[in-house]
């Protein structure tokens, strides 16, 4: 099955809050993550730079952290969203706000933009996870102890998951490979997030 680009978040099985996302992609499959300490993209790969004349959607900021905070997604929404947080709207709100402003992807699949933000932080852990398509609007809390995903193709709402992952390298192979997500095609490269005292992100691109 192929669900296009894909987000999960939430806790992993041993309790850690977790943000990971991974590009799948059948038209646009050269491209890869840059990680730093604090944020990541989606690049084209060296000699498929111009690609993004194709198509201005392929490139962007995924995950950024704010604070002890983690928001990801699947396009420019990620900084509207992590810069509403910054000014201290609630993240909620600020997913909401990020993802009916923008709409949805206007090419020609109307690929819609997903979402979600973690706040990582055991004393006051909180984690939601968003949509907005040609049809509908969704932003939904997930529940203290759980994990869900959810994908632009197939997957529009929500589903329940079991995320095993110990560590950053773990969570993105577990994402693009493994459990659940095995079973889904064309993956391209990942990127995580967990948070153990702090945020710490690791990116996947397989050779």
């Amino acid at each position: 099955m192929y669900l296009g680009r894909i987000i999960s978040a939430g806790k992993t099985e041993n309790g850690k809050p977790f943000v990971a996302y991974r590009v799948s992609s059948r038209s646009f499959p050269n491209r890869q993550v840059k990680a730093l300490e604090d944020e990541a993209a989606i690049i084209p790969k060296e000699g498929f730079e111009k690609d993004i004349f194709k198509n201005t959607y392929i490139a962007y900021n995924c995950l950024k952290l704010v604070d002890d905070i983690a928001i990801i997604s699947n396009g420019s929404q990620t900084d509207p969203i992590a810069d509403k947080i910054a000014l201290g709207m609630n993240i909620r709100d600020a997913l909401a706000y990020s993802l009916i402003t923008l709409d949805y992807e206007k090419d020609d699949y109307n690929t819609p933009r997903i979402a979600a933000v973690v706040k990582g932080d055991e004393g006051s852990y909180e984690a939601y996870i968003g949509i907005v398509t040609d049809n509908k609007v969704l932003v939904e809390k997930i529940d203290d102890d759980g994990a869900q995903f959810i994908s632009t193709y197939e997957k529009n709402t929500p589903e329940d998951v079991i995320y095993s992952a110990e560590n950053p390298n773990d969570a993105c192979k577990f994402i693009f490979d493994e459990g659940d997500f095995a079973e889904f095609e064309h993956p391209v490269c990942s990127v995580a997030a967990i948070f153990d005292e702090k945020w710490n992100i690791s990116g996947l691109n397989p050779k």
